[in-house]
């Protein structure tokens, strides 16, 4: 068995409608994964499964998702040791224990070009840094500023499939990999 860290891009379903947690797991081992945890309200999976290839399990966890709730939703996996890491690697070490709600990664399917991200600098505000570490995307977001317009630009459209985790899930979830391994 190998552990593996699976993000869901929206628990949106629609006008008043969210994934309740304690459905998602129902959901995940309904597929047959074993020791199903979830961590926050927010989407996000630790569990165990026969090894296999990461495309394979968000396909079936993305098309049970859309039979289970009514939706297709983007669900991003990685395994526990790239998942342990994407975390040791967070390049805002110092931010991170400051404010971790401000510091986040956009966890990408497919990673990133080196390029891509020198479009992303120009929506960042003084005070917000970009970084891309093993095809992620870091960021730092200011405190200034109840909205930023660097999320909004680290969006599908322009970086292709991911979603983001602020420092303190990220870190939490690689807590509960460690435990498994």
């Amino acid at each position: 068995m190998r552990t593996y860290v699976a993000l869901l891009y929206s628990i949106i379903l629609g006008e008043g409608r969210r994934v309740v947690m304690s459905d998602l797991k129902a959901m995940a081992e309904g597929l047959g994964l074993k020791n199903v945890r979830t961590l926050a309200a927010t989407g996000n999976l630790v569990f165990e499964s026969e090894r296999t290839s990461i495309p394979a399990l968000e396909k079936r966890l993305e098309a049970t998702f859309e039979k289970a709730f009514g939706r297709h939703v983007d669900i991003i996996v990685r395994g526990a040791g790239d998942w342990l890491k994407l975390a040791a690697c967070n390049p805002f070490p110092t931010e991170s224990v400051e404010a971790g709600d401000q510091v986040a990664v956009r966890v990408m399917r497919k990673p990133v070009a080196e390029d891509a991200i020198s479009g992303l600098q120009a929506y960042a505000a003084e005070d917000e840094k970009v970084l891309l570490v093993s095809g992620d995307i870091w960021l730092v977001f200011s405190r200034e500023r109840p909205s930023s317009r660097l999320l909004a630009a680290a969006n599908h459209k322009r970086m292709g499939i991911g979603t983001s985790r602020n420092w303190n899930t990220v870190r939490k979830l690689a807590e509960m990999v460690e435990d498994r391994q």
